[in-house]
């Protein structure tokens, strides 16, 4: 095993791909901690930047004899960065989610009038969806019950996406409409 203060990374990359765990151990401990900054930089979760730098090199070594690079440096910097990237695009859904939780979390008990009035919502929304056709009503609460996009609703439906706009600007019309007048008529009562 040779010193590895003296082994440039192409001697490093050629003995890593023909198997040898010097070769590794060495890049681990030259590389480690400068891709680990970089991840945590990005981050800001020591943990996560910890297990994409592993998952980096377990890669490494397992595709180690499929390498097609000449660059270490570049090779391991980019894939923190796709990494990193990667993670974001995953984690977005659910740090969304997970931020509104704890912004309501001391909320434990939802109030019994805020249950109704939801209740009463929904079913308004029914009521006012009811004339319109079945596929106009799936496409409506998928999209603004069930958060679905356009493209989501389109795909499973086998629609285009112009269908689906379509169908939703006939369906939020109609709703609309409907809770204007049931708005009007409750006004009207509650004033008479």
């Amino acid at each position: 095993m040779p010193d590895s203060q003296q082994v440039s990374d192409q001697q490093l990359l050629e003995a890593l791909c023909s198997g040898q765990e010097w070769a590794f151990t060495a890049i681990y401990d030259q590389y480690w901690y400068p891709l680990y900054k970089v991840a945590f930089h990005k981050l800001g979760q020591r943990h996560i930047a910890e297990e994409i730098v592993q998952d980096i090199f377990a890669r490494l070594w397992n595709e180690r004899r499929n390498l097609r690079t000449t660059t270490l440096n570049y090779y391991l910097f980019s894939a923190v960065r796709f990494e990193v990237i990667d993670h974001i695009r995953k984690a977005g859904p659910r740090s969304r989610y997970l931020a509104y939780y704890q912004a309501f979390a001391s909320q434990h008990e939802r109030c019994t009038e805020d249950e109704v009035a939801y209740n009463e919502l929904l079913h308004n929304i029914d009521e006012g969806l009811k004339p319109l056709s079945p596929k106009t009503r799936e496409i409506f609460k998928l999209s603004r019950i069930e958060s679905w996009t356009i493209a989501q609703i389109a795909e499973f439906m086998n629609l285009s996406d112009k269908t689906v706009e379509y169908h939703l600007s006939k369906a939020s019309k109609a709703v609309r409409e409907y809770l204007s007048e049931t708005l009007l008529l409750l006004l009207l009562s509650i004033f008479s």
